[in-house]
């Protein structure tokens, strides 16, 4: 998989990142001023958005792929096929590629598998993908408690 992984039809990966990037308007983060979208795919088919949301207490914030994540587990949802990231400073394009925190890696680990994909994108054109295993080498999950 990986940067030049190709598992999932470009046309999709391309609607993914529009939905981060859609996403991304909708955060909430009066301090930094650092927005961030995702879209997570789950296998059903479905598309959940997600957006940073700061809090003046900054523990109490909550990134925009843990977000996604709730929302869809929220929803029952529990097998995810995808997410896109797209960040960037308020009023900008994105400039970077964002990449899930630490945090962000293990909820997805949580319920997905190494195959999992992760588009970082700084446009609908701009992206690369990662697999879960990728970013988070020896992952702890579920079945590292038997």
């Amino acid at each position: 998989m990986g940067q030049d992984g190709n598992k999932m039809e470009k046309a999709l990966e391309k609607k993914l990142v529009k939905e981060a990037l859609e996403a991304r308007k909708r955060s909430y983060a009066p301090y930094s001023h650092y927005q961030v979208g995702a879209a997570l795919l789950t296998w059903e088919g479905r598309i959940y958005q997600g957006g940073n949301v700061e809090n003046a207490s900054y523990g109490a914030c909550c990134c925009a792929e843990r977000n996604a994540i709730f929302r869809a587990v929220n929803e029952g949802e529990r097998r995810f096929l995808a997410i896109a990231v797209a960040g960037g400073m308020e009023g900008e394009a994105p400039r970077e590629y964002a990449f899930p925190c630490g945090i962000c890696r293990q909820v997805m680990k949580e319920f997905a598998d190494e195959d999992f994909l992760i588009f970082v994108a700084r446009s609908e054109d701009d992206y690369k993908s990662y697999s879960l295993g990728e970013l988070l080498p020896y992952g702890f999950g579920g079945n590292s408690i038997i």
